[in-house]
């Protein structure tokens, strides 16, 4: 199976590993903010704000008005999400492609898929 880095020009590996290393992050914000409050002092909270802050102000203009201010984090997500999946692919000349067809996730399910094969041949 050919991995993803080979299978895409450089320049989608790198967009697509920049939007989702954001989207993961937007996703990490929402879900600390379940447990944490804003003004928290844990490092990755504040890393994580510091991180996603920009995004969410380049985001607003178009952000519903209703939507409470934890949830915008997940918002801009879908967004990011919605790129990767629809504009990308067609940008490049494919249909849609499927979850794997995304380099970062392909990479991390080939590692981990790796990783379960060379703990079962170990044994």
């Amino acid at each position: 199976m050919p991995d993803a880095v080979s299978a895409f020009p450089i320049w989608v590996i790198i967009l697509d590993y920049i939007m989702g290393a954001a989207m993961w992050t937007l996703i990490g914000r929402f879900g600390m903010s379940l447990f944490l409050r804003d003004d928290s002092n844990f490092f990755f909270n504040k890393a994580f704000q510091w991180m996603t802050n920009p995004l969410i102000r380049l985001w607003a203009p178009i952000t519903p008005a209703f939507l409470i201010p934890r949830m915008r984090p997940l918002y801009v997500a879908w967004f990011l999400y919605m790129v990767r999946f629809y504009v990308m692919p067609l940008a490049m000349g494919y249909s849609v492609m499927g979850v794997l067809s995304f380099p970062l996730e392909s990479e991390i399910a080939f590692f981990i898929y790796d990783i379960g094969n060379f703990l079962t041949t170990k044994q």
